[in-house]
């Protein structure tokens, strides 16, 4: 069955992992990183700020990711963060409505866990991690933790700090796998 698997969490949930092992077991599958879009935008117009605030970037995202799913693969693996509700509806709906079937999955974590992960990016050899992004993470994983309480019914909500990458990636195949997709 064609679908989008949504990957959605704070910074340092664990997505780009998870997403790593879902394509380990589907190498079928395209794995599609919005922030590329944004990075795009940013070649035409000065960046500044996050890019999810642009109109453009969440048309460009919701457009890319019904391209990649139509014309070169049977499942999409997008690992990105969409923390506010309203940009979560207007992206993960447009996909909807477009007629995909979606697995929207929330992996919620501790602030703790979050924290060390964030900082732990900072001192991996040979993993430059912007500052500027370490801080925007920083200071967003309040929003992040409490934002698990506001994900939309049928969201697949899964512990990163208490089941591995495997584990996880065998609960969103079993929700694939079981029927249990769509907003």
């Amino acid at each position: 069955m064609p679908v989008i698997i949504w990957i959605n969490g704070g910074f340092g949930a664990g997505k780009t992992t998870l997403a790593a092992e879902l394509h380990r077991r589907l190498p079928d599958a395209v794995v599609y990183n919005p922030e590329d879009v944004g990075l795009m935008l940013w070649k035409w117009m000065p960046p500044g700020g996050d890019f999810q605030h642009l109109p453009s970037w969440r048309e460009l995202v919701v457009a890319t990711a019904l391209t990649l799913r139509r014309h070169h693969a049977a499942t999409l693996i997008v690992p990105m963060s969409l923390i506010r509700d309203a940009y979560r509806a207007e992206i993960l709906g447009g996909l909807a409505d477009a007629g995909e079937e979606v697995l929207h999955v929330f992996l919620e974590v501790d602030a703790g866990v979050l924290r060390e992960r964030l900082n732990a990016r900072v001192t991996v050899p040979g993993r430059d991690w912007e500052p500027g992004a370490l801080k925007l993470g920083m200071t967003g994983i309040d929003e992040m933790v409490t934002a698990a309480a506001r994900q939309p019914e049928g969201t697949l909500m899964l512990r990163s700090d208490q089941l591995t990458p495997s584990e996880l990636a065998d609960e969103v195949l079993g929700a694939v796998g079981g029927g249990r997709v769509g907003l």
